[in-house]
């Protein structure tokens, strides 16, 4: 459901330096060299003979423009897809006749194709390389919303949307990973995370008006999710036709000192601690996100469309966070920045939960958005400054991966508690996690202004 990394590591190819009026086109790929400079395209040597590492920009060699794009409308489809069930548990569970247990299914469901994707992603990605990934991952989810959109028995519901885990799930692996291996990492990752929000602000807003506007049934929103998707298939596709299995394994396995990264990553303190702090915090964003829309109903006794807006509210709070705050984050620091986003967030909680007005509680809970937004792109960073850089994908793969977990089983226990003591037990329940995250963040070592280099 949120976003989870399977940790794929990508060794940074070495190219003989031309000169500068020599075409770029004519750089001779070359396999590890040790003890070089880490330098990005335009950076030129004087000695013309010396093998450095070269980081891929955004923009250059310029087929990484159309990629990049490719990569961002399919995180606008994953953040649609995470965004859309807040607003359509209560219809889905009315339709049913269901419990919220057994409601809390379609969060716990997609978890066991993360698992899978988890399992096979590095392996797919050496038989078809990243080519395969986009026309696989984006097919898995045109399958499994064209199977919803037929409105099948909920078993069959709970079931497929396994697939559109899976699908998700090699995605956000492939798709963060290859990130992370360009120039301007951090930048990228934060306009990657934030076009995910602004898919989960505006499906709810799209699902809500179908159903409450149009009388159509919840199940014809994934008619347009089929459509998103088969586009992301071909837009997806054409970016990574060249990107064959093949060219994935002479890149990535004829490094020998890449080989084992994942096992050094996991060996280091700090990647268990933001493993578990984005185990707390995703699990946090999607329990909010799914459920309260039931509770505006339920609790705050709101209309249905009225309700579904609040959904829409939250994931635009953690949108505009994720833009705004991320300068202030820049210039204060990661620790302390989150340290007082979390302080304000359990402010806006207590508002949330303690003044009984459906319009008090909507403005709150988009504020606690606004103010958790910029947790997960900063815990990014966190790991980029406190680890070697030949570690960052594999501890931030891990990391975003137990994240997942996360977004799967704390929705799930949310639900089964609200089934035994009612729907408004949602609010202790995210109060104790935001208090959990504070403890959990302070437990980081002092972190250093700039990225660590190897």
């Amino acid at each position: 459901m949120a976003s989870t990394t399977v940790v794929i590591d990508m060794p940074v190819e070495r190219t003989i330096q031309q000169h500068p009026n020599t075409s770029s086109n004519d750089s001779i790929p070359l396999r590890n060299r040790s003890n070089q400079n880490q330098v990005t395209f335009g950076d030129f040597e004087e000695d013309t003979g010396a093998a450095v590492d070269v980081l891929q920009r955004w923009n250059y060699p310029r087929i990484n423009i159309y990629r990049l794009a490719a990569i961002f409308f399919a995180f606008l489809n994953f953040g649609m897809n995470d965004g859309s069930y807040g607003a359509l548990v209560p219809y889905i569970e009315a339709d049913y006749d269901l419990s919220y247990t057994v409601t809390s299914l379609v969060f716990l469901s997609p978890f066991a194709g993360y698992t899978v994707a988890a399992l096979f992603s590095d392996r797919l990605h050496l038989f078809f390389g990243r080519r395969g990934i986009a026309l696989l991952a984006p097919s898995c989810k045109v399958v499994a919303y064209v199977v919803i959109a037929t409105h099948p028995p909920y078993p069959a519901v709970v079931a497929i949307l396994a697939l559109a885990g899976l699908g998700n799930g090699l995605v956000d692996a492939a798709w963060n990973a290859w990130i992370g291996g360009l120039a301007q990492t951090n930048q990228l990752l934060g306009l990657l995370h934030g076009l995910y929000g602004l898919g989960a602000t505006i499906s709810p807003l799209i699902s809500t008006s179908m159903i409450t506007k149009a009388s159509l049934g919840w199940w014809t929103f994934f008619y347009l999710m089929a459509a998103l998707c088969l586009l992301e298939v071909v837009i997806g596709s054409a970016a990574f036709w060249s990107e064959t299995g093949t060219k994935y394994t002479d890149v990535n396995r004829a490094n020998g000192e890449e080989k084992g990264m994942t096992r050094q990553a996991l060996k280091q303190k700090v990647t268990w601690i933001c493993a578990g702090f984005l185990l707390c915090y995703v699990g946090l964003e999607v329990s909010l996100g799914g459920w309260i829309v039931n509770f505006m109903i339920r609790v705050r006794h709101g209309e249905p469309f009225s309700s579904g807006m609040t959904a829409t509210g939250f994931w635009l709070g953690i949108t505009v966070g994720r833009v705004i705050l991320g300068f202030i984050t820049a210039k204060t620091g990661e620790r302390i920045a989150v340290s007082v986003y979390l302080l304000i967030a359990v402010g806006c909680e207590l508002i949330f939960w303690l003044v009984p007005q459906f319009i008090v509680s909507a403005v709150a809970v988009s504020l606690l958005g606004f103010f958790i937004g910029p947790i997960f792109p900063s815990t990014v960073i966190a790991v980029t400054k406190l680890l070697p850089s030949d570690m960052h994908v594999a501890a931030i793969g891990f990391s975003a991966a137990i994240g997942g977990g996360g977004a799967a089983l704390l929705p799930f226990a949310v639900g089964a508690i609200a089934q035994a003591k009612g729907p408004a037990t949602l609010q202790p329940i995210v109060l104790a996690l935001l208090a959990l995250l504070i403890g959990v963040w302070l437990t980081l070592p002092r972190m250093p202004k700039h990225v660590h280099r190897s």
